[in-house]
């Protein structure tokens, strides 16, 4: 315990200490009209010696001198309610016990005074924790000087996580923010008062030129409505000039509360049209609780995230294999912070090493193993089509046979669209390993479940257009987009990461899942959106640049070849895909032959022995 902790502890126990003496003798007092009869004197003096410890030990039980000061919420009143109510049976049963044992009357309080004790020892220690917090947040309020121009903030939405920001904003005056108005859609709302803080109407008032001039900023506290309303919102607040922030998404809010430390500028991912996905959570969880999983590519975007929603699902242990220990530590770290020490091991390994993975397996016996190490760099394996086909291809198969090899309950391939009808190199080496997989679930009876999960680009991957444009606005522009037309399915990395746990324990084998990528966004349209977040003018302040489609660029991407067919699984937002296998024996073929060409070809050979493979693909040769 720290000496703040044993100072609030003394606190605590000497004002309940005070209480439960008082109320003792008051209820006395009540008890016989404050004429205490000399048959019941002994007990009014020495009762106290007897029923005070009883009511601080049971309050120790209860864990009440180790609770913060500044909270008193429902929950906490019952459990005061209940460390009193157990204190008083206690000295019921006492009483029952030594009713007819003179030797003990003395120190046995009678039923009427226990009950009397109970009602004011209850409404006591709740005055102490009530008045306590007052005093703490009076303290708190004082912390710092005020500024002389404190900040008039207006807050968007007047639900409960706008009422926990502007109640957190009142009791702190020293952070200079002063909630002045609330703005909300609802109009039972309006005319009303929310922490003394009036309700005005709906966020389009704010074009009124008397609450624009009453404000310096606005805060977003909107986590559940939907992104076309934030986009509403945002356009209005830089169509006023009035700074804004937000508040966090809902998934990142683990209570309705909100502080101001977690206040945030307004990212893309925040405008994009995708309503929140609801899963499976309790089956995913049965599925991963107690297990050993391995992730591979650990390290990158997706690995990183598929690390912490598996970790949230209580495995016996989780590998996080990388073969960048630059990438593999910061993910590391995150979950020491955690408290997953132990629990989550880093491992280096790079996926091309069979040996090291063999002894990966050999050592840890992972049952479920998600491979999302992978190239995916489109433009770069396009000049170096043996690289794509070594890491994405090749390692897939080896890896799956180790998983076969080792017992492995499921093994998921994390692909991608591009490895529908693709055009780039990447994609179609991604749509290899898919073969590959397909043909070994069907090839013969094996206890390993093999499958693939296809899915889009995702908002702050390491290959996303975002932190691009990010960088060029930064620097001025121009932000360079490859077409006018051009357009991409997107969705968030939790997000798509929380549907591959869902597609990946709906499998028996051999299938192929997509991802419901909702509606396809114009890069361009992104483009706007970002430099207009950065508070400048798309074509004034910022030039945006087309410089043509680059090698292996589809113009726009699919969710399925010709030969495969869409059905629907349990989840609305995941499609299986079902499409004949391939024999494994003629694959494993193919397959073999061309990793011996794969360094003695040129590139544009290569390209046409893999289209030979994978006939739905159209290279870019050169």
């Amino acid at each position: 315990m720290t000496f703040a902790s044993w100072e609030r502890a003394l606190t605590l126990f000497l004002a309940y200490t005070l209480v439960f003496v008082v109320s003792h003798f008051l209820a006395f007092g009540l008890r016989f009209d404050f004429e205490v009869p000399m048959t019941v004197r002994e007990a009014l003096w020495l009762g106290w010696l007897v029923a005070v410890p009883i009511k601080l030990c049971v309050l120790l039980v209860f864990r009440q001198y180790s609770v913060l000061l500044s909270y008193f919420s429902l929950p906490d009143l019952w459990r005061l309610v209940g460390a009193t109510t157990s204190s008083a049976a206690i000295l019921l049963v006492l009483y029952v016990a030594a009713a007819g044992d003179p030797n003990y009357r003395a120190v046995v309080l009678p039923r009427g005074v226990v009950l009397i004790d109970f009602l004011l020892s209850t409404t006591g220690i709740i005055a102490v924790r009530v008045i306590l917090r007052m005093l703490r947040e009076r303290m708190r309020a004082a912390e710092g000087r005020v500024p002389s121009r404190a900040r008039r903030v207006g807050i968007i939405g007047a639900g409960d996580v706008g009422g926990s920001l502007a109640k957190e904003l009142l009791t702190r005056r020293g952070l200079g923010l002063v909630p002045v108005a609330f703005f909300d859609d609802d109009p039972q709302k309006w005319r009303s008062h929310l922490h003394g803080v009036p309700v005005i109407g709906r966020p389009e008032r704010l074009r009124d030129h008397d609450f624009k001039l009453a404000l310096d900023e606005v805060i977003i506290a909107m986590p559940g409505a939907p992104a076309r309303r934030i986009g509403e919102v945002v356009r209005l607040l830089q169509e006023v000039h009035l700074k804004f922030e937000t508040v966090p998404s809902l998934d990142q809010l683990a209570t309705g509360k909100v502080k101001v430390s977690q206040l945030r500028p307004v990212e893309i991912q925040d405008l994009l049209q995708r309503e929140p996905i609801q899963l499976d959570g309790e089956h995913i969880h049965q599925q991963i609780r107690g297990r050993t999983v391995m992730v591979t590519g650990a390290g990158g975007s997706i690995g990183s995230e598929l690390c912490r929603q598996l970790m949230e699902r209580n495995p016996r242990s989780l590998l996080m294999v990388d073969q960048s220990e630059v990438q593999l530590f910061p993910i590391e770290q995150e979950m020491i912070e955690l408290g997953y020490r132990g629990q989550a091991v880093p491992l280096i390994g790079d996926v091309l090493d069979e040996a090291r993975m063999r002894y990966l397996f050999e050592r840890f016996k992972p049952e479920l193993v998600f491979h999302a190490a992978a190239h995916k760099h489109v433009p770069m394996m396009e000049s170096q089509p043996g690289e794509a086909l070594k890491n994405n291809t090749f390692a897939t198969a080896r890896l799956a046979h180790l998983a076969q090899e080792y017992q492995v309950q499921r093994f998921v391939l994390i692909s991608t669209d591009k490895a529908i009808n693709p055009t780039s190199v990447m994609g179609a080496s991604k749509r290899l390993a898919e073969i590959y997989l397909q043909a070994l679930a069907a090839g013969q009876a094996n206890s390993t479940k093999f499958m693939a999960v296809r899915f889009g680009n995702v908002l702050g991957s390491s290959g996303s257009v975002i932190p691009v444009f990010t960088k060029q606005i930064a620097q001025g522009g121009p932000v360079t987009v490859t077409h006018p037309e051009v357009t991409r399915y997107f969705m968030t990395i939790p997000e798509a990461v929380g549907l591959v746990l869902q597609a990946a324990f709906m499998g028996q084998g051999g299938e192929i899942f997509v991802l419901d990528m909702g509606r396809p966004v114009k890069i361009v349209d992104l483009a706007r959106q970002l430099i207009e977040l950065s508070g400048l003018k798309p074509d004034e302040d910022i030039e945006i640049r087309f410089t043509g489609l680059r090698p292996g660029e589809k113009l726009f991407e699919e969710l399925s070849h010709h030969q495969e067919n869409h059905a629907p699984t349990t989840h609305p937002k995941v499609m299986r895909l079902v499409s004949e296998a391939r024999p494994l024996a003629e694959v494993q073929a193919a397959l073999a032959a061309l990793e011996k060409q794969i360094h003695h070809i040129e590139r544009n050979q290569l390209k046409l022995r893999i289209k030979e493979l994978v006939p739905e693909y159209e290279p870019y040769l050169v």
